[in-house]
């Protein structure tokens, strides 16, 4: 597949700063914004990640001007955009359904906007081919889409919202209709673009693996709130709140009791963080961070191992039944089948604790 390279001989508008300000929106009784406060810096790759219905599709279409918040405010360079209808917005959006014109061809799907805005044919075909160039269709110019691939039409809608060099680029789960080779790679090209173009984008999607490995930053949101927003590693490594921990990426919990700014978990006493009172809690734990090692007088048992490439990820129960997955070297993995006696252990560094969890 040939890659996206950045040959348009004009740039594209300043990077812009985009503020979401006290957002609210109700659907009937549904609360899809909650006063979200957000800013997205300039030329910034920010990922708006969580759960269906958390409300980052909301805030995206009340970025490009589809939707109005009750209250609250969207600001481009401090400008109050809110009401400013969508097709003044300067943002370019892209899709998860493509939506390009069946009854054009790949050209005239991309220089559609340029012709609404009166562009002469000359000129905006010229554009049209210069971007289908960018990424990197620059022999499929004549094709309508039903003689492209899924891939190939995401592309030409790509290349279509960057056809009036637009301020902000808005992207909507514009890879979650692709196959898992497909995705992999076009995600990849598209953060390579960005780059190189130095657009502010948002980009929504609930595929934590997609926003972690193309983000600037990811916002977290749940119930129309903002959880954390973060760089991925911050993300990963000092998730804010029990649901960021669990929403991004795999943990487990563990039983621990906690006093006076420590927990007891798995026998030992760690610094804790987190703001949950003392008593019962429970221990949140990447599988990486869990060490896991034969022992014949160990209370915990492998229940399965499952080979991962890199690393072999290990179950195993303890002995209240809590069950915790550990990641280990393959050689480290050698002989731990399923029955194996083990133990248990986790490095001395503060481990993030939750409210108990009722079983």
């Amino acid at each position: 597949m040939t890659h996206m390279t950045a040959t348009l001989p004009e740039t594209l508008e300043k990077a812009a700063t985009v503020e979401f300000r006290g957002l609210r929106r109700e659907f009937g009784a549904t609360v899809a914004l909650d006063g979200l406060d957000l800013t997205v810096r300039p030329g910034e790759f920010l990922a708006l990640l969580g759960p269906s219905g958390c409300g980052k599709t909301t805030a995206l279409r009340m970025l490009a001007g589809f939707e109005h918040p009750d209250s609250g405010a969207v600001l481009v360079d401090g400008e109050d955009v809110t009401q400013v209808p969508a097709h003044r917005r300067d943002a370019g959006m892209v899709f998860q359904s493509y939506s390009l014109f069946p009854h054009l061809n790949a050209v005239d799907n991309v220089a559609f906007g340029l012709r609404m805005r009166g562009t002469r044919t000359a000129e905006r075909r010229s554009r049209a081919a210069e971007l289908l160039e960018l990424v990197g269709l620059a022999d499929k110019g004549e094709r309508y889409p039903h003689q492209l691939s899924g891939g190939q039409q995401q592309r030409i809608a790509l290349a279509r919202a960057l056809a009036l060099r637009p301020r902000v680029l808005l992207l909507d789960e514009p890879l979650s209709a692709l196959d898992a080779k497909v995705r992999l790679t076009l995600r990849e090209e598209i953060r390579r673009l960005q780059q190189e173009l130095g657009i502010t984008t948002l980009f929504v999607t609930h595929d934590q693996e997609e926003a972690l490995s193309v983000a600037d930053r990811v916002a977290v949101m749940r119930a129309g709130r903002l959880e954390q927003c973060a760089a991925p590693a911050e993300l990963y490594g000092r998730p804010a709140t029990a649901f960021v921990a669990e929403f991004v990426g795999t943990m487990s919990r563990l039983p621990g009791e906690l006093k006076d700014g420590t927990v007891e978990v798995l026998g030992q006493r760690l610094p804790a963080d987190g703001e949950v009172p003392d008593g019962p809690v429970d221990a949140l734990v990447r599988p990486e961070t869990l060490r896991v090692a034969a022992d014949e007088q160990g209370t915990a048992c492998v229940v399965a191992t499952a080979f991962l490439g890199a690393v072999v990820r290990v179950t195993v129960r303890l002995a209240d039944g809590t069950e915790a997955k550990a990641d280990l070297p393959a050689h480290e993995a050698t002989g731990l089948d399923a029955g194996t006696a083990v133990g248990v252990s986790l490095p001395e560094r503060p481990v993030l604790v939750a409210a108990r969890t009722q079983k």
